[in-house]
């Protein structure tokens, strides 16, 4: 069957999302898969047939299959940026602005208390392969911040002397994040431990402690949920906790939020906002504490 002209151009779009904007491919299968799911609704063969209209059935369509507003955003978000695109190829189509996005609340976040973070960075005990590596990891996590990716795709081939190393986060932008001097020894250890030869950071055991590959995602998270129920923590914790309480820890410390942006790859600094209000929440347990004592005097 041949290609509709809607279809070539949102081929054409894609091709420009991966080379010019230097955007990651997960990014551009998602907007595929949102752009192809209003194309399917719609009907439309050409960029003419965008319409006011079919888009408002369509995020009716989505409202009524009780899709989360944050989920649909990301709908209406990546028909935009087609329309846009459309637009600066002086392709006659729907104007982007014509395109509200939905409100939606201010995402949160959660994080660690801090006596559970202790717990947590001290679970792993002994001097064997698999609490040194979970040491290690825990350790690099609160550190530096890195995402989850980040993380598994390290080299063991870093400078440990200078404590800092340069990461490829997303959209392929680099950024300089730095070690602690306890990750530093953690990872120090950890390594005067390795036998193997493969170049990654972090790499997977099997049950009897050895050796079989480069550390997965999912095996990171397995390891991080096991540390904080042997730490006793009540609550589910997932790795990307750490990252959160990383940013925090630096908030309520006195960093600046531009600061915090850069350390974290965020690229936008709203987007490093939506920590703001757990350092507000700190703000509030000190001004509590510490505000009109003497009152009572």
């Amino acid at each position: 069957m041949a290609q509709t002209e809607i279809e070539k151009l949102l081929k054409d779009y894609l091709t420009y999302l991966e080379i010019e904007k230097n955007r990651s491919p997960k990014t551009s299968e998602n907007y595929n898969h949102y752009i192809r799911a209003f194309l399917k609704f719609s009907g439309a063969k050409t960029a003419k047939d965008i319409t006011e209209e079919i888009v408002r059935d369509f995020r009716i369509a989505l409202a009524r299959r009780d899709i989360k507003r944050l989920t649909q955003s990301y709908y209406v978000i990546a028909l935009r940026n087609f329309l846009k695109f459309l637009s600066r190829r002086d392709i006659k189509t729907l104007a982007a602005e014509k395109l509200e996005l939905p409100k939606t609340p201010m995402r949160q976040v959660e994080t660690i208390e801090y006596g559970d973070l202790e717990r947590l960075l001290a679970a792993p005990k002994g001097e064997n392969m698999r609490a040194l590596r979970d040491r290690a990891i825990l350790e690099m996590f609160f550190s530096t911040g890195l995402r989850l990716a980040e993380l598994c795709s390290l080299s063991r081939r870093i400078d440990l002397k200078r404590r800092e190393l340069t990461v490829r986060g997303k959209g392929e932008k680099l950024r300089v994040v730095f070690i602690s001097d306890s990750a530093k020894k953690a990872i120090e250890q950890y390594l005067e431990k390795r036998s193997d030869t493969d170049e990654a950071l972090f790499i997977s055991l099997d049950r009897k402690g050895n050796y079989i590959g480069r550390i997965t995602p999912r095996a990171v998270q397995r390891l991080v949920a096991f540390r904080a129920k042997e730490a006793g923590i009540p609550k589910k914790i997932h790795a990307h906790l750490l990252r959160h309480s990383f940013a925090t820890d630096l908030l309520v410390n006195g960093a600046d939020l531009r600061s915090v942006q850069m350390l974290l790859g965020h690229a936008n600094i709203s987007t490093t906002q939506v920590y703001t209000h757990l350092t507000n929440k700190e703000l509030h347990e000190i001004h509590e504490k510490f505000h009109g004592l003497r009152r009572d005097e």
